[in-house]
C-alpha cells in the first residue's frame, strides 16, 4: 500500500492541515499525532487510533481533526515538529514513540499529552507515579524493555544453535537503546550467548547491519524496540530470510512480514487505547488524573513458514505457548 492510498483509507491525512484550519474555525478540537515514522509505515495503528476515538464518540471530519506529524524516520525532527503543533494550539498530542514523547514534553507543560512508550514513564522522568501522573501527559506503557530478557530465552529455546546473537539498535532513540543493551548484557551471560551490537538510523544502515552479520557469523537477530524497525519490517524480514539469520522482535507486524516470532504487548491495541484516552481528555479528564496504562498481556508469535525456510525445527513445547503460529 502506497502513502497516497493510506491516506485515503484512514480518512485524509494529506489534507490534515486544512482540515485542521477548519476544524479550529469552527472550534472542532483537534488533535495532534506526532509520530517518528511516514503514513504508510504502520496503517493499521492508525486505524485502530480511529477506532479508539470512535469508541469515544469521536469521528474524525465530524467532530474531531487531526494534525498529522511524520518524522519519516528522522527523529531529529520531532522537536520541531512539536513546536509546530504547539504554535498551532491543538487540543491534546498524541506521540508514538519514547522521542516523540520526550519531543512534546519539551514542547509544552500545558497541553495535554497522550503517549505510547516501551519504558516505564515514572524511571524516564515523565510522569510523578502511574496511578496519579500528575502533569501533563498520561498514556500506554507496554513495559516492552522489562521484556528483553525474557525474548532473548524464547529467541535462544527457538534457536538453541545460535551461539552469536546480534542486536540491532536505533541510536536515534538514545534511551530505548541503552534500555535495550543493559538488559541484554545480563541476559547474555546468564544464557551464555557472545553479542555482536550493530546501529541503523536508515535503510542503507539496515543493509550494512546485515553485511557485518554475515562478515561475523552471527547466528540469529534480536530487534530493540523501535518504531523505525517497524516501519521497516518487510526489508527487515526480507534480508533475514535471504542470509539465513533468524529474527526476533517485539511487534507481530514484523513477524507477519516474515520474521520468525515477536514477545510483547499488541502495539496496535495500544494505540486504540491510546484514542481513548485522547477522547477522554477531550471531554474534560485531566492527564493528570488518568493512571497510566500497563500492559499485563503479552503474546509470543511465531511464524511457522519462516521457521521452515529456515531449516529450523519449533519445540512443540514452545508451540503450545505461542498465541498465534503463522503457517
Amino acid at each position: 500500500m502506497n502513502r497516497r492510498e493510506v491516506i485515503t483509507v484512514l480518512g485524509g491525512a494529506a489534507a490534515a492541515w486544512p482540515l485542521a484550519v477548519r476544524a479550529q474555525q469552527s472550534a472542532m478540537p483537534v488533535i495532534g499525532y506526532l509520530i517518528p515514522t511516514s503514513p504508510d509505515a504502520n496503517p493499521g495503528r492508525l486505524r485502530a487510533f480511529h477506532q479508539g476515538l470512535n469508541d469515544t464518540g469521536y469521528v474524525v471530519g465530524e467532530n474531531v481533526a487531526i494534525e498529522y506529524s511524520w518524522a519519516d524516520g528522522k527523529y531529529d525532527r520531532l522537536p520541531a515538529l512539536a513546536l509546530e503543533l504547539v504554535r498551532r494550539q491543538v487540543s491534546v498530542i498524541f506521540t508514538g514513540a519514547n522521542a516523540a514523547t520526550f519531543a512534546a514534553k519539551a514542547a509544552t507543560t500545558t497541553i495535554p499529552i497522550v503517549f505510547i512508550l516501551a519504558e516505564d514513564p515514572v524511571q524516564l522522568g515523565l510522569v510523578a507515579s502511574v496511578p496519579q501522573p500528575g502533569g501533563n501527559a498520561t498514556g500506554i506503557n507496554f513495559v516492552s524493555g522489562e521484556l528483553t530478557a525474557k525474548r532473548l530465552e524464547l529467541l535462544h529455546e527457538l534457536v538453541p544453535a545460535a551461539a552469536r546473537v546480534a542486536v540491532l539498535v536505533n541510536p536515534a532513540d538514545a534511551t530505548a537503546t541503552e534500555t535495550t543493551l543493559r538488559d541484554l548484557e545480563t541476559a547474555v551471560r546468564t544464557i551464555g550467548l557472545k553479542l555482536q551490537v550493530l546501529k541503523a538510523t536508515t535503510s542503507q544502515e539496515i543493509h550494512a547491519a546485515f553485511a557485518a552479520m554475515v562478515r561475523e557469523r552471527s547466528e540469529a537477530l534480536f530487534l530493540s524496540s523501535d518504531a523505525f524497525f517497524t516501519s521497516r519490517r518487510v526489508q527487515l524480514a526480507t534480508l533475514s530470510a535471504r542470509h539465513g539469520i533468524p529474527l526476533a522482535s517485539q511487534a507481530r507486524e514484523i513477524v507477519e512480514a516474515g520474521g520468525l516470532m515477536s514477545y510483547g504487548a499488541n502495539i496496535s491495541g495500544g494505540f486504540r487505547q491510546a484514542a481513548v484516552y485522547a477522547g477522554r481528555i477531550l471531554k474534560g479528564a485531566k492527564p493528570a488524573d488518568l493512571p497510566v496504562t500497563q500492559s499485563s498481556k503479552f503474546e509470543l508469535v511465531i511464524n511457522a513458514e519462516t521457521a521452515r525456510i529456515l531449516g529450523l525445527e519449533i519445540p512443540s513445547s514452545l508451540l503450545a505457548r505461542a498465541d498465534v503460529v503463522i503457517e
